[in-house]
Order: structure tokens, then sequence, then C-alpha cells
């Protein structure tokens, strides 16, 4: 953990946020842009604002940085998703919520992170708590869609596959469109993987007014 009585080797934080999240803005945008490979920790910390000495204080290198980055895109869903778990509305309406909630989350940020899922870098043992993290929300989509779909757990796990790949596609739709309104894509999204599903209409429209489906903050 940083010593938070650490100072900036250049000024002030220029977001007003942090030296730590200056550094993971300065990231992901040179991530996003220049490229992972491309990108060191000198450029990183030019960006950010800090000599490369203050930035190892916080993250051992670019990797730590990367793994941190990746998290933010799964972790709070799976939180919100953990919580559902809990919940007494019914599968398609809690599955219709994690789907709304978890295309916002992708679609929060100034830049595009879940791109970064490709990099083949991520499949090394340094991400493995990204990979795990992944998988536990990808067990909750299982445990709604064969709920939802009353299905064994191969046809599931299958409808599970094209319900996350609808709603992970929003990833390929960023790079080629760029900003996008999560207001609009989310929920037609989230209508769009219960559909997959033959969920009736009336349950879609009963979803979307479920106080589940009330935006919360999805990431910082």
């Amino acid at each position: 953990m940083p010593s938070l009585g650490r100072p900036r080797a250049k000024g002030p934080s220029p977001s007003g946020l942090g030296t730590e999240r200056d550094i993971l803005d300065a990231a992901a945008h040179l991530f996003c842009t220049a490229g992972y490979g491309s990108t060191s920790t000198h450029k990183i910390a030019a960006r950010a604002g800090i000599s490369q000495a203050s930035m190892y204080h916080y993250f051992p290198g670019k990797q730590a940085i990367l793994l941190r980055l990746l998290l933010q895109t799964v972790r709070p869903s799976v939180q919100f998703a953990t919580a559902l778990s809990d919940r007494p509305e019914p599968a398609d309406v809690r599955l219709w919520a994690l789907c709304s909630y978890d295309t916002r989350l992708l679609l929060s940020g100034r830049d595009n992170i879940g791109a970064l899922y490709l990099l083949p870098e991520v499949d090394q043992e340094p991400f493995a708590e990204f990979h795990s993290e992944r998988e536990r929300l990808y067990a909750v989509y299982r445990e709604l869609v064969a709920s939802v779909t009353e299905s064994d757990p191969e046809a599931a796990q299958q409808a599970t596959a094209l319900v996350t790949g609808l709603v992970e596609s929003v990833i390929l739709r960023r790079r080629t469109e760029g900003a996008m309104a999560a207001d609009e894509v989310a929920p037609a999204i989230a209508d769009a993987a219960l559909r997959v599903l033959r969920v009736p209409e009336r349950r879609l429209r009963e979803a979307a007014r479920s106080p589940l489906t009330v935006p919360e903050e999805v990431m910082s």
C-alpha cells in the first residue's frame, strides 16, 4: 500500500483525485491508444505528471497497473452479482439487472479498458486474480440463466456464453463506434439477452421497471 504522506514529484494531482488514480488513468489511456507493449513505465509516469521513482512507490510495474485496471472492469459487477443472489426477485428480473449493470460498467470511463482482455499477456499467471473474479461473475450468470431456462448444466453453459457474449460485445463496439450512451445501450443489451433465452416480452417490461435496474455508480 502506498504511503499517504509521500509527496508528488511534479506538483499537485492533475485530476485532483490523487496520484494513484492519475497513474491508472494515464496507463489506461496509453494502453488503449499506444498499446500495452509500446507503453513504458516512464511514459506512464510522465503522463501522470510524476517521476518514475514516485510511480514505483504505488505500483511495482506496468503489469500490476494492468491487473488493477482489469479488475476495475469486473469486480464491481461481481459485487453486484453476489448481492443479487440473495434477492427475492425472479431470476429473469435479476438477470436483466445484471446484464444492464455489467454493460454499464464496460461502457464507463474514458478509455475502453475491456479491449485489453485480448492481450496475450493477460493469459499469464500474474493475472490469475482477474480470471478468478471473471469466473465468479460468470458463475452467477450461469446460475441465473439455468433458473430462467430451467435447462441442464450443459445447455445452461451454452446459453450463458450467448448472454455474456452480448454483454461483452460492447467492448468491440466501443472500438468501432466510440462513445455510446449507456442509458440506451445497457437496457437494449439486457433485453436482447433475455430474448435469446426466449423470455416473454411482458417479462422484459417488468424486468426493466424493477428497482434493481436503477443505475448505480459503476466505476469511480
